[in-house]
């Protein structure tokens, strides 16, 4: 009798074992899931404010490239005037 109570005894600490192994693997996976979901995140709002960066940056540039077109534009029209005119 004492032989089958030892072995009882084995199985059931191993299934318990397996029990308390799975749910802290389950555990362990749902935190380095959060973790990665937090890392993408901080990334996600990194590239957004890249984005912006570089926006404002491409704005700024249109903006001159505007005013630059905008003097060339007046230019040519005295050159045709003046030409107009000889």
């Amino acid at each position: 009798m004492t032989d089958h109570s030892t072995v009882f005894s084995i199985l059931t600490a191993l299934v318990l074992l397996a029990i308390v192994f799975v749910f802290g693997m389950k555990y362990f996976s749902a935190a380095r899931q959060t973790r990665a979901l937090a890392d993408n995140q901080d990334a996600y709002r990194k590239l957004a404010e890249l984005a912006t960066t570089a926006q404002s940056a491409s704005a700024a540039s249109l903006s001159a490239l505007q005013s630059d077109f905008a003097e060339m534009k007046s230019r040519l029209a005295s050159i045709e005037k003046i030409l107009s005119e000889v």
